[in-house]
């Protein structure tokens, strides 16, 4: 299957599938916050929409980067979200890297949002939805450091090697990922809202067992877990059901 990789500034035009890549942190956070409960995530540009968001829907909640903040319920740390309990909560997000790609091509077809903790998951969905056949190349948007950061890299390349088939070695992958200057800034301390697990849980291959598809819901993009075997294409494409669940 074709594919190519891209930063957020060098998208131009509509995807046809696009798989939206943020190790550090976003979209291992999202996996994480499905695993524990949560039913869906609002992907918002802002932090001021975010919490405009969460106001106007009662019962939502509201996550950002950075340290704790007023009005936000959870910061953007695998190791400060994987005790909390979010059984069928909405939950808002706003990062610095992984919302801001997901937005920038929220009109594909088909839009997968992922991390290590999600990426057999992913190449199994890639390999086996019938969207992906016969739609062009799949765009791996790679978020962080304007399509340079080595762990966002490394994760689309090792899930484009998944998703042609065969067994692929991720230890390579997740080398260059533990080395990266993302991982670095997080062992020190250099980035706020941090646990010191981040890294690790960051890195923990196939720790989860759905991919994460993001599509529009009315006027928002919405974040949802979604079985990595085949689904119906009307059911992901938009028709605002949910097509499955961890």
């Amino acid at each position: 299957m074709d594919h190519h990789f891209v930063g957020i500034p060098e998208l131009t035009g509509v995807p046809r599938v696009a798989v939206v890549i943020d190790v550090m942190r976003a979209f291992t956070v999202a996996a994480w916050g499905f695993s524990r409960g949560v039913e869906r995530i609002v992907l918002a540009s802002t932090e001021s929409e975010a919490l405009a968001l969460k106001e106007s829907h009662s019962g939502w909640l509201a996550l950002k980067d950075g340290p704790p903040a007023a009005g936000f319920d959870a910061v953007n740390s695998p190791g400060l979200l994987r005790s909390r309990d979010f059984a069928g909560r909405t939950l808002v997000q706003k990062t610095t890297a992984g919302t801001v790609g997901a937005l920038a091509v929220a009109n594909a077809p088909l839009v997968l949002c992922a991390s290590f903790v999600v990426a057999g998951p992913t190449a199994r969905f890639l390999r086996t939805f019938p969207q992906t056949k016969d739609s062009g190349p799949v765009t791996f948007v790679v978020t962080g450091e304007g399509g340079q950061a080595e762990e966002d890299l490394a994760c689309a390349e090792y899930i484009a090697q998944r998703m042609a088939g065969g067994d692929v070695e991720a230890a390579p992958y997740l080398h260059r990922a533990r080395t990266s200057r993302a991982a670095a800034d997080l062992a020190g301390g250099l980035r706020s809202g941090y646990h010191p697990d981040d890294v690790d849980l960051c890195l923990e291959i196939d720790r989860f067992s759905f991919a994460m598809v993001a599509r529009q819901e009315e006027s928002l993009t919405v974040l949802r877990p979604v079985p990595s075997w085949p689904v119906a294409s009307r059911s992901v494409a938009g028709s605002g059901k949910d097509p499955g669940s961890p």
